[in-house]
């Protein structure tokens, strides 16, 4: 029992085909994900399949010894398997946070029309913002949760603001802010393929609540640069690091100041001379 992940169906079925070195006709096939475009390039699914091959049962010969055991056997191993797909389908990949971090040039296309970016070069930030405003809104607008019209505005010449308020914005941002962070990275990546622009995700005042977290946080940090000449920070996670690392480049522009990574994947910030590096 494998499980096949493709872009389509279509693509699965041969690839379950391959996998088992026989005609697709004698697989066993259970569907556990239809494919789906998504909306403007963003919740793209691909086809997920759970494939096997039946096992022809030879006739039974003598006494009938350990069958019951060995069918009770795979019985369990089945269900263990189906328990993981489950989870995977579920769970699937955790959220990358770090939103300057470089692709993998093997990854599938996730941007799809947005492509050829030739038509969005001579379109202001301004433009840029409008058309941003018209397409989330539509996006959002048969979402369960109670909001008010999302606002998207230029924030700088390479950055757009988008801003979401309302009853239920705060449900928007999920425990720990996992749901601010995986929105985050889906919007990023639209806007950032679509426009070449940056994303400045604002729900119901969760940014401004962090920066100024971060802030404080930071006084103590900066105290330690100024009388040993350089410093960390504690690991800090997704939004968090992105937001001390801009912080502390404000404060130390003439310092190397980068993000590191531990062991297990955690992330801190480094702030050194340059002379060292």
């Amino acid at each position: 029992m494998k499980k096949i992940e493709a872009p389509s169906l279509e693509l699965a079925y041969a690839k379950a085909a391959a996998e088992f070195e026989c005609s697709v006709t004698v697989l066993q096939v259970e569907i556990v994900q239809f494919p789906s475009k998504g909306i403007l390039g963003l919740f793209k699914k691909s086809a997920i399949i759970v494939a096997n091959l039946p096992v022809t049962s030879a006739p039974a010969v003598g006494k009938k010894s350990s069958a019951p055991v060995v069918s009770e056997e795979v019985h369990e191993e089945e269900i263990e398997h189906r328990g993981s797909m489950h989870n995977d389908v579920l769970l699937g990949e955790s959220f990358a946070t770090a939103q300057e971090d470089d692709l993998d040039e093997d990854d599938e296309d996730m941007y799809g029309d947005y492509d050829d970016q030739d038509d969005y070069e001579e379109l202001s930030v301004d433009e840029c913002a409008l058309e941003v405003k018209e397409k989330i809104n539509e996006l959002f607008k048969s979402i369960c949760f109670d909001l008010h019209a999302i606002e998207v505005s230029a924030y700088d010449e390479n950055t757009l603001l988008v801003e979401i308020t309302g009853v239920d914005s705060a449900l928007m941002i999920g425990k720990e802010g996992y749901r601010y962070k995986a929105l985050s990275y889906m919007l990023f990546n639209w806007i950032n393929a679509a426009y070449g622009l940056q994303l400045r995700l604002e729900i119901a005042e969760f940014l401004k609540n962090q920066e100024e977290s971060i802030s404080r946080y930071l006084v103590g940090v900066c105290e330690s640069i100024e009388r040993e000449g350089r410093g960390q920070t504690k690991t800090l996670d997704g939004v968090l690091v992105q937001i001390a690392l801009k912080q502390l480049r404000d404060r130390y522009p003439d310092r190397y100041v980068a993000i590191r990574s531990t062991r297990d994947g955690g992330k801190f910030i480094v702030i050194n001379s340059y002379h060292e590096y």
